[in-house]
């Protein structure tokens, strides 16, 4: 025990070299980490396996009357009630007296009628200007640990929840956002990197009938490439839990795609890697499946953000109200001029030798979004990090709640939590942080489809 005048030193002071060379285990060789990998897996799946249900698959929990009148059908509880009544064939939801719980097939259901037979000045269903194709959003920041998954996860619920259909794409070999939605991948060949693969092998086979033509000798199309050819899109799309969210899922070997993408692009110069995400849904007509494609990206701006960068109609970037976070969005954004004007200048370059209009790239919008908000501590740096982006930001910024944290230790979303494990009050503010941030982003995404609708019956007209 340390006397009253001799404070206890530091921790990190008077360690003995020997004693901490004794408590140190035999050096590390390869084979550990498979061990290691192997023993997180089984935690991963223990894990992930709390947020379902006994059997391990994720369920989408029912939805009260108060949920469904309050946050997804714009009509009173106690006309809602009267309408079920008088339609017998409606859905009637489960549950005794007037405490009916629905699934989000039934709400779904319910919302065309209401949009058929309720009032004409309320919105029962979202609007999608018809003929115009799914606005794509990717989510990114190379900085991990900004809300980027969760970010990206919450706003394909809170699409769905509204009514649209989703397709969400996990770029990220982490695979944190195909956990989140209950998905299972067994190798590449059921991630994106197959999409990939095809564009590029397609690109082959035709410069290869040019190479026939000029009697040069083919590029080389192995076995990857020609089982890329026979792949679908949709064969690699799998439902969730969400009756209108699927996915197209990751996992670790989807990093792969950084190292063989730069390989095919020495083999092939004029290949355009980075609209191969871009060519594949539309060339398959995946676009005109959905109503929202979200994207999750990984921390880093390599060849899959790029694909997903170049893919993307809508940009947001989350980052933290920190110094050090908007340093890094910061040179995000720098690094996203670079890469991308480089490509612009190459690409026009050839094309104007060859009497080509020139290439651009463009965003209908792009925005940053404030996550993990501590409105007490962090209001004077957040608003400095507002003052600098501008128009680049939302207004709203992402509060950081209980409800996230206990959320987020069961893989679930906030809307996948069960009201009733909170206090109502609590779960009103949780949920309103992301309903707010959904808010933004879909004026964002209406006002683009508007903006995209006049353009073309301009050039109708």
């Amino acid at each position: 025990m340390a006397s009253a005048d001799k404070p206890p030193l530091p921790p990190y002071m008077n360690i003995d070299p020997q004693v901490a060379a004794s408590k140190l285990s035999a050096p590390v060789d390869t084979t550990r980490f498979a061990k290691a990998a192997t023993f997180a897996a089984k935690g991963r799946e223990d894990l992930a396996k709390r947020g379902h249900a006994p059997d391990g698959a994720k369920r989408l929990r029912k939805f009260s009357t108060w949920e469904v009148c309050r946050y997804m059908i714009p009509v009173a509880t106690s006309h809602f009630r009267r309408v079920l009544k008088a339609h017998p064939d409606l859905p009637q939801g489960t549950g005794e007296g007037n405490s009916k719980w629905f699934t989000l097939e039934e709400v779904l259901a319910l919302r065309k009628h209401f949009a058929t037979e309720g009032a004409a000045d309320k919105e029962y269903l979202p609007w999608r200007p018809k003929g115009l194709d799914a606005k794509i959003i990717s989510v990114a920041n190379f900085k991990g640990g900004v809300g980027k998954t969760s970010t990206a996860a919450h706003l394909a619920m809170s699409a769905a929840l509204d009514g649209y259909k989703v397709l969400v794409i996990d770029l990220d070999s982490q695979g944190s956002m195909t956990s989140i939605m209950g998905g299972k991948v067994e190798d590449e060949w059921q991630t994106a990197f197959p999409l990939m693969a095809k564009d590029y092998a397609m690109n082959v086979v035709a410069e290869n009938r040019a190479r026939e033509a000029r009697g040069e000798a083919p590029l080389p199309l192995d076995e990857t490439l020609t089982e890329a050819l026979q792949t679908n899109a949709r064969d690699l799309i799998q439902s969730t839990h969400w009756p209108n969210i699927d996915l197209i899922g990751a996992q670790l070997n989807l990093y792969w795609a950084e190292f063989q993408v730069p390989v095919w692009r020495t083999q092939h110069r004029s290949w355009a890697l980075w609209d191969a995400l871009t060519n594949a849904l539309s060339r398959e007509d995946i676009l005109t499946d959905y109503d929202v494609i979200f994207i999750d990206t990984p921390p880093a701006l390599g060849y899959l953000t790029i694909n997903a960068l170049a893919a993307a109609d809508i940009l947001l970037v989350p980052l933290g109200a920190s110094f050090l976070e908007f340093d890094s969005t910061g040179r995000f954004f720098d690094m996203l001029y670079s890469t991308f004007a480089s490509i612009e200048d190459g690409e026009n370059t050839i094309r104007r030798r060859d009497g080509l209009p020139d290439m651009k790239f463009e965003w209908d919008a792009v925005r940053a979004i404030v996550t993990r908000f501590d409105a007490a501590q962090q209001t004077d740096l957040a608003n400095v990090v507002q003052a600098y982006f501008g128009d680049f930001m939302t207004t709203y910024r992402q509060e950081v709640t209980a409800m996230v944290g206990q959320a987020g230790e069961r893989v679930n979303g906030i809307y996948e939590a069960d009201y009733r494990d909170f206090n109502r009050d609590t779960y009103v503010r949780g949920r309103e942080t992301f309903d707010r941030t959904w808010a933004e982003v879909k004026e964002v995404l209406l006002g683009t489809w508007w903006r995209d609708q006049q353009m073309m019956q301009s050039l109708e007209t």
